[in-house]
């Protein structure tokens, strides 16, 4: 989003956030009724099979029963005790619960930009870009549970943000329990708790939006302070701050584990958390590892095979880390889009984890929707759709057709990449946290 917008900070009335997030609010329930009405009248159902399976798994477990008797259902027994009303009230709850996590999201990016200082306008159109993505707004009245992993996520950003250290463990412990993928927010996290930003009863000072405006260009931003501060990182490796977070964090999650555990057993440790690391999946999905599954899968994949996948996730998820870490909400946004693009299985549904972290990075973005940003949109999305076509050719007209699929997931790679690497170009490097020494008089 190009900063000449600044020069007005005036939208119409009907655009103000509190209208957005009204009308938002009456889009989804209108979306959840008429998907009612599409369940029972036509063959194509509008809810989400994976909402069928928490729903059951949910019954299962309002009958005193284990949720993983459910084939399929491999979430936490957390996810099926919250839609436990499912059976009692309506089998709408949880739509509504999702929907509802869809728009504090919204609220939690207008919040977390709004404490950056960033003008109301540009705020908007942020949270636009959440609140009215038809993707966005689907896959929660369709009864997928994601907006509700967004919602922790963001308020994770939020309460490190306010300073709140422990609230912020407590959430990350609880979010990587209930989804296993934030594990991979740790190490930035980690690291930006450094005790020259968090001091004990001190509000972290935030970088301001305007701040970034002096700075021309972002290599020499990135570059200057990087190995000092990755040096300082590890000579105070082992901070007050960081401890207090990984303990609190730790300790969440183990509790949360041990308590699945004790009621569910080796059945929640199976299909809750080791199933998610030595998944094999040999339907077609966006990845570009599913042909070599497909293939072999007859034969049984070696602990060895299924975890070497993972390589090139870690090698670029480092490289991420310690290059844009300051920069935590760009850092996590990256993050997210390359664990997504490399992962071993790829769904859409995985889409809308960065989808909730886009908005918050826009406004330090130089890249004008005309004719780059068209070009991103085009390119991401028209090698989706050529997947896609394909897909329909496999699934609905049986025709054997999985090396172009393979060759398209190849491609949907490179859409990834070449996106990803525009957006890193065109950011505006500007570190969430300044450091207390930076406010001495000798700025």
């Amino acid at each position: 989003m190009s900063r000449g917008s600044e020069k007005t900070d005036e939208s119409p009335k009907w655009m103000n956030f509190r209208s957005l997030l009204v009308f938002s609010m009456f889009l989804r329930v209108f979306l959840i009724i008429y998907g009612e009405w599409q369940d029972a009248h036509m063959e194509v159902r509008y809810t989400d099979v994976d909402y069928m399976v928490f729903s059951d798994a949910a019954s299962l477990m309002a009958s005193g029963e284990s949720p993983y008797k459910r084939t399929t259902y491999r979430y936490s027994p957390l996810l099926a005790f919250i839609l436990i009303p499912n059976s009692i009230i309506h089998r709408s709850w949880g739509k509504f619960l999702f929907s509802a996590s869809d728009l504090l999201v919204g609220w939690f990016i207008h919040k977390i930009l709004k404490q950056r200082n960033v003008p109301e306008k540009i705020c908007t159109y942020s949270v636009m870009v959440w609140l009215f993505n038809p993707f966005t707004f689907t896959i929660g009245t369709r009864g997928n549970c994601e907006p509700l992993v967004c919602a922790m996520v963001l308020w994770i950003i939020i309460s490190l943000m306010k300073g709140n250290l422990s609230q912020a463990a407590f959430w990350y412990g609880l979010v990587v329990h209930f989804r296993v993928y934030p594990i991979i927010y740790a190490l930035p996290i980690i690291l930006v708790l450094d005790s020259q930003i968090f001091r004990s009863g001190q509000k972290p000072p935030l970088e301001d939006w305007n701040t970034g405006k002096a700075k021309t260009t972002t290599s020499n931003t990135e570059k200057k302070p990087l190995h000092f501060n990755l040096l300082t990182a590890l000579k105070s490796l082992f901070s007050r701050e960081r401890i207090m977070f990984a303990l609190i964090s730790g300790g969440v999650f183990l509790a949360c584990n041990a308590i699945s555990f004790y009621f569910y057993g080796h059945e929640f440790l199976h299909e809750a958390l080791l199933y998610h690391l030595t998944r094999t999946d040999p339907r077609h999905n966006f990845s570009i590892y599913f042909y070599h599954i497909y293939l072999h899968y007859e034969r049984q994949f070696s602990a060895v095979e299924k975890l070497i996948s993972f390589l090139p996730q870690f090698t670029v998820q480092f490289a991420l880390v310690f290059c844009f870490y300051q920069d935590l909400v760009f850092c996590i946004f990256l993050q997210t889009v390359a664990f997504v693009a490399f992962n071993k299985v790829i769904t859409a549904q995985y889409f809308v984890w960065f989808y909730c972290l886009l908005p918050l990075i826009l406004p330090w973005s130089r890249m004008k929707l005309k004719w780059e940003g068209l070009l991103c949109i085009i390119i991401w999305i028209g090698a989706q759709t050529h997947w896609l076509l394909w897909g329909y050719m496999l699934e609905f007209k049986g025709v054997n057709v999985f090396l172009k699929l393979w060759m398209a997931s190849l491609l949907f790679l490179a859409a990834n990449t070449f996106v990803l690497v525009k957006i890193i170009q065109r950011h505006q490097f500007s570190p969430l946290f300044r450091r207390f020494r930076s406010l001495s008089p000798k700025m």
